[in-house]
């Protein structure tokens, strides 16, 4: 195992052991969609994405937001519409804090147009969903 190997594998697990219980994923209908834009003197650029995503078969609704700064160039995020099935994977907010109800976004996967924010080696995953059997079979 080379140099760069023990290092991506050591950051890894450092990441998943500090934050392994924040970590969830939401997938759903993209309900709406708010992008803010601002650069200071030209020089540096702040994105703010908020994100309501209804997940599947379910009443309640997700609240997500993106943040990114960056200087000299403005940062990228993709094209996403109201209605698009999207996957959103991110962290939760610390219990006893603001944000505890949203999720900080890490990576967004858009199933329509079959991309996604970060890119993936492997390319998007197949997601199945799963057809709720007849009540009269569990029974």
């Amino acid at each position: 195992m080379g140099f760069k190997e023990k290092f991506s594998k050591r950051y890894t697990e450092a990441y998943l052991k500090k934050y392994a219980d924040r970590l969830t994923q939401v997938q759903g209908k993209v309900l709406s969609i708010k992008i803010h834009e601002k650069s200071i003197l030209w020089i540096f650029h702040k994105l703010t994405v908020s994100l309501v995503v209804k997940p599947d078969r379910s009443r309640s609704i997700s609240k997500c937001e993106y943040k990114k700064n960056r200087w000299f160039k403005k940062p990228p995020f993709m094209k996403i519409s109201q209605g698009h099935s999207v996957i959103v994977q991110g962290l939760k907010g610390k219990k006893g804090k603001e944000n505890r109800e949203s999720i900080q976004v890490v990576n967004i996967l858009n199933m329509t147009t079959k991309n996604s924010l970060v890119p993936i080696d492997g390319g998007i995953p197949k997601v199945q969903k799963i057809k709720a059997q007849n009540q009269k079979k569990l029974r």
